[in-house]
């Protein structure tokens, strides 16, 4: 059994401390936001400097949340992911699991020659990943922050809440 060092928890530049500052932070974001409903129609604070900048004839990117509340949805939905894992996802898709593992199988061509160089570079793809997970994490962070202080700007509850 494989026990985890202390020392590597309490490291702040570590992936596990990385990933309790986001659930912490969307904790926060879902304990403060009692209502979130409140949160439709309210454009996000960069999207809407990123607008006044951008030209009226150019539409703004289809896959920016629109509103504080699609955002407030989407990071509640990587919380939920990060504490309960892909697997709860697809499975209440209503696919079985034999299902799933069939589908990944069809969705990945096995190539011999891909396979080794896969095996040859491990630890390069490995960092790779794990920069853009620790970049990805700290935005995140960031964001359900702002979001929850924002939220109590515009409810007026920043003094009562926490």
């Amino acid at each position: 059994m494989m026990q985890i060092n202390s020392d590597s928890a309490s490291n702040k530049h570590s992936l596990i401390n990385v990933m309790h500052r986001f659930i912490a932070a969307a904790n926060n974001m879902d304990e403060t936001i009692m209502v979130p409903s409140l949160l439709r129609d309210m454009p996000l604070e960069e999207q809407v400097a990123s607008e006044v900048e951008a030209n009226n004839n150019e539409p703004p990117c289809p896959q920016k949340q629109r509103d504080m509340y699609e955002h407030y949805l989407l990071l509640k939905s990587i919380k939920n992911d990060m504490e309960w894992g892909l697997l709860k996802r697809e499975m209440s898709s209503g696919a079985s699991f034999l299902e799933m593992a069939v589908k990944q199988e069809e969705q990945q061509p096995v190539t011999v020659d891909l396979h080794m160089d896969d095996n040859t570079d491990l630890e390069h793809q490995f960092h790779y990943h794990l920069r853009g997970l620790f970049g990805v994490l700290s935005k995140l962070t960031v964001q359900a922050d702002d979001l929850t202080n924002r939220y109590k700007r515009e409810i007026g509850g920043g003094n009562f809440m926490r």
